[in-house]
């Protein structure tokens, strides 16, 4: 019975280990996600003020 409930605590571990690998790529993934989202932002907002004050001097 013991090698049992050791053998179900180890396939238990191994697969929050294996999760846990999972998320943390995943995580970096969205990190980078996040940072060409800003970044695209920042691009979206300088050219709309570019263009707002174009229409400004209208």
């Amino acid at each position: 019975m013991n090698q049992e409930l050791i053998e179900v605590l180890e396939k238990k571990i191994s697969e929050i280990v294996e999760k846990y690998t999972s998320l943390k790529e995943e995580n970096a993934m969205l990190h980078e996600e996040i940072q060409r989202l800003s970044s695209d932002r920042e691009g979206i907002k300088s050219r709309v003020d570019a263009l707002l004050g174009k229409l400004d001097g209208i």
